[in-house]
């Protein structure tokens, strides 16, 4: 693409957005201008950094192009309206520390053997053990830079004897994991077990391994989770992107017979539509024709695809062919 084609679209979209965000009440509606923000807003977050930042360039030499004014003020203004500055992989580090002191806050006076309903079979004790065995392996994939697949199971736990006192080892795993996060460029190529090959894939990865088990651990104590929705909505992306590189979901998602699944956030109104089969497998972020529909607050749906949610709860609205619905939990169960 064109240093000119950029330059044009980055203006288009700077005036378009300018236009909305200064537009009088009575000629746009607030909740539609809110609503168009929101989306764009959303979009430009899904940009990789790189991508971002060179965005907020384009939008200051779009501002740099027009007289000194207002208008020129508003377009200036856009880059930090969009957060285009933030780093990506900083907010990533920043939002798993926060999940993560949250989760330990809430396991840390919990009674190790109580179980876990989520997850069948497992304790809390099991569930802080995997959460922290998680931030053990990220941390040294991360320092090695690892070119090919290690095994968690080969990675030192330094486990402590007494179940208790899991929740601080877990603190101190994620603070290493962290630690060996941010002092890495986001870019640097490495191996993963997911779509995206480069350190910027595992603080996405483990944000949301961090907000599943939060859930996990609230729900087996009768609190409810707090997910907010452009979180959710990008978690349930990354689980999309990443389906087809984790085989022990691809592969029984493969297995299926044809079918198609819509998922509908009812507070933002995003969609995606996944289809499987023989043809293999799909999304698109678009409310397509599907077999069955699942419509949910964001939160709820998040947790839907990630099993934490089954079909008959009262925060879901199920329609269509039941059977497709059930192929697929049971094929993606996490």
């Amino acid at each position: 693409m064109s240093d000119a084609l950029l330059n044009a679209l980055a203006e288009a979209l700077a005036d378009v957005v300018t236009s909305i965000d200064t537009c009088d009440d009575g000629v746009l509606d607030p909740d539609t201008a809110v609503k168009w923000m929101e989306t764009t807003g959303y979009l430009l977050d899904r940009l990789p950094p790189a991508d971002r930042r060179a965005l907020a360039r384009l939008f200051r030499r779009a501002a740099a192009r027009q007289p000194d004014g207002a208008w020129r003020e508003d377009l200036l203004r856009i880059p930090e309206g969009f957060g285009l500055d933030d780093d990506q992989h900083e907010l990533y580090c920043d939002a798993v520390e926060e999940r993560t002191r949250r989760f330990v806050e809430t396991v840390r006076n919990v009674d190790p053997a109580t179980p876990v309903p989520t997850c069948p079979g497992w304790t809390f004790a099991d569930l802080v053990e995997h959460h922290g065995a998680t931030h053990r392996w990220v941390e040294h994939l991360v320092r090695i830079r690892a070119s090919e697949r290690v095994w968690s199971r080969d990675v030192p736990l330094e486990l402590p004897e007494a179940p208790d006192a899991y929740p601080d080892w877990l603190a101190r795993s994620a603070e290493a994991a962290l630690r060996t996060l941010r002092a890495v460029d986001p870019e640097t190529p490495m191996w993963s077990h997911g779509a995206d090959q480069r350190v910027g894939f595992f603080p996405r990865r483990l944000l949301f391994e961090a907000i599943v088990h939060l859930a996990d651990a609230e729900l087996a104590l009768g609190v409810e989770p707090r997910i907010e929705p452009a979180t959710a909505a990008d978690g349930i992306e990354e689980f999309l992107e990443n389906l087809p590189h984790f085989s022990w979901v691809a592969e029984p998602v493969g297995a299926l017979a044809e079918g198609s699944i819509r998922l509908l956030a009812a507070d933002t109104g995003a969609a995606w539509t996944v289809g499987f089969g023989p043809g293999g497998f799909a999304w698109t972020k678009s409310a397509g024709a599907s077999d069955a529909a699942v419509e949910a607050a964001s939160g709820d749906l998040l947790l839907f695809v990630y099993g934490r949610r089954r079909p008959e709860d009262a925060r879901l609205t199920v329609s269509g062919d039941r059977a497709v619905l059930d192929a697929w939990l049971g094929a993606a169960a996490l």
